[in-house]
């Protein structure tokens, strides 16, 4: 029995009339390949002006001991804390649309208390859909587009996107409860996972935040500047050909994760996934763990 989720936030007092507007949400915590929804997530915020209307109570969702705290010291003292911060933002586009945005760390307990306390504040701002946002390692490679990975709650969320035609057991998040969740009571609700190839994992990847910000803006009916994102976008890009440019053997590498990319499209284009490649072709994780190795001092490196 789920106990009462009012219990874990509080609201702000003077919240005005966000009927039909849309939650944005992205967790940290979960897999983020390229930093995509972090980065997203930063982009909105820095774009627009925001302001803080619900707030949860990390005290009761967060084990400190997994993620501590960061706590800054000088010379014989403790001088600042920084304080997990579980909130929802309230934002407007650039037409003075509405919309929510959901961020901080994912919860490490209490996710079906969790979920019935977003859904509460769902249902009393009539807020019409959530959307989660992330990224997602995949054996592409950084030269050809970047897909997106779409679900729903119901398909017409999401035309345009292509379904992944797969039955699989994954680790669950909150996100994904939630989205589980609304569906169950009929609600709509989506989500987009941004495809990073697997040696820019754990880099900051610009691209990657703008493909969702197209999927996401879409679906959700946002107009949202991206030109900040688009130079980030280039700036990275470069930096990443001119790392692969230095060295034949990584060309090569990216040139056979090309050539498998454009045999599955090639094959899928057809009707079928037997693609005819006349040559054995490295496995995505094969082609990541020597990318990998080379990148491994691309600005950006590191766990986000």
């Amino acid at each position: 029995m789920v106990q009462d989720p009012t219990g874990l936030y509080e609201v702000d007092s003077d919240v005005p009339d966000v009927t039909g507007a849309v939650l944005l949400e992205h967790l940290s915590g979960f897999v983020d390949a390229g930093a995509a929804g972090s980065l997203l997530t930063e982009h909105l915020l820095a774009t627009f002006e925001h302001r803080v209307v619900a707030r949860f109570d990390t005290d009761q969702l967060v084990d400190y001991r997994a993620r501590r705290p960061a706590m800054g010291f000088e010379t014989d003292r403790w001088v600042s804390y920084e304080v997990p911060e579980l909130v929802v933002y309230l934002l407007h586009d650039a037409e003075h649309t509405p919309f929510l945005l959901l961020t901080g760390p994912e919860p490490d307990s209490q996710w079906e208390r969790f979920v019935a306390a977003v859904r509460s504040l769902m249902e009393r701002w009539e807020v019409r859909m959530s959307i989660g946002f992330h990224g997602i390692p995949m054996g592409v490679p950084h030269t050809r587009p970047l897909l997106v990975s779409a679900h729903a709650t119901r398909s017409g969320l999401i035309d345009g996107h292509e379904p992944m035609h797969s039955r699989i057991q994954v680790p669950g998040s909150a996100s994904s409860l939630l989205e589980y969740r609304l569906g169950e009571a009929g609600a709509d609700a989506a989500g987009f996972a941004a495809q990073v190839p697997h040696y820019l994992g754990k880099s900051s990847y610009p691209s990657a935040a703008l493909t969702l910000l197209e999927s996401v803006a879409r679906t959700a009916g946002l107009v949202v500047p991206d030109e900040a994102l688009r130079d980030s976008a280039r700036t990275a890009d470069a930096e990443i050909a001119r790392q692969v440019a230095e060295s034949d053997e990584v060309a090569e590498v990216v040139h056979a994760l090309e050539r498998q990319y454009d045999a599955f499209k090639s094959a899928e284009e057809r009707g079928s996934l037997l693609a005819e490649v006349g040559e054995r072709i490295p496995s995505g994780d094969e082609l990541a763990s020597e990318l990998e190795q080379f990148l491994a001092e691309y600005p950006g490196q590191g766990d986000r």
